[in-house]
């Protein structure tokens, strides 16, 4: 990767996304991916994203546990679990500008209109199309947060709960791209990765982001948080089709 300043750089982006993160529960991670494309190859990007998402949500699951609908868990599991055994037979190696234009399409699914899809992840199929799906994107455009959130716009769950469910889904998603992107990377010199020492401090920021999040939250309504997640997904994702624009073009 780059220079000890890049690095740098990315652990405090590290800090501030998964605060982020804990009080909106996906708009950290579609910052972060921005960040990490910017700053190493895709295939790193993925692999390095993956791993501090899976801390973080993973840490703001623990956080949360009480909150946590676990018959969810349980079928979503299984549909990430789909998911890898199909993305297991195929090759996908995106550029940096497609990377891009997928973040930047994504967010657009929080402006869809509330009677198109009827889908709640509280039922078990849907939970299960739910964890096919996530995970899918997830490993295709490195996030996957505002398809995530059309199977709980219909659910009854508070915010808190909300949260704490999606982060134990994200875990499963993560750890999927983690292994599509890493194991072609095993015994590579070059892998553009960052050093060790950025995933020792990373790990423990992450987890400082989460609980700097949860404070937060329990401070925000249900109504503006909704609100604010949504303006925020969708001011990132222009960003992102604009930077992909320009990498088509040159």
């Amino acid at each position: 990767m780059g220079s000890l300043a890049v690095t740098s750089l990315l652990l405090i982006v590290v800090l501030v996304t998964a605060t982020v993160s804990g009080v909106f529960g996906m708009t950290g991670g579609l910052m972060l991916m921005g960040a990490l494309t910017l700053a190493m190859p895709v295939s790193a990007a993925m692999v390095t994203h993956g791993a501090v998402q899976f801390v973080s949500n993973g840490w703001r699951a623990v956080l949360h546990r009480k909150h946590i609908a676990w018959r969810i868990i349980v079928m979503y599991g299984a549909g990430s679990a789909i998911a890898a055994g199909a993305l297991a037979l195929v090759t996908y190696e995106p550029t940096r500008a497609w990377v891009f234009l997928l973040l930047g399409l994504v967010p657009g699914l929080a402006w869809r209109p509330k009677g198109l899809f009827h889908l709640d992840a509280a039922k078990p199929a849907h939970a299960v199309l739910c964890g096919l799906t996530v995970t899918g994107l997830n490993v295709l455009a490195g996030v996957s947060g505002p398809l995530l959130d059309v199977f709980f716009v219909r659910t009854a769950l508070t915010r808190h709960q909300i949260v704490a469910t999606k982060a134990a889904t994200q875990a499963f998603s993560h750890t999927v791209k983690m292994v599509f992107y890493g194991a072609p990377l095993i015994g590579m010199t070059a892998t553009g990765l960052p050093p060790l020492w950025f995933f020792a401090l990373a790990a423990p920021l992450a987890m400082i982001g989460a609980w700097l999040g949860g404070l937060v939250l329990a401070r925000m309504s249900d109504v503006n948080f909704l609100k604010w997640t949504r303006w925020i997904v969708t001011g990132l994702g222009v960003i992102y089709l604009v930077q992909a624009a320009v990498l088509f073009s040159q």
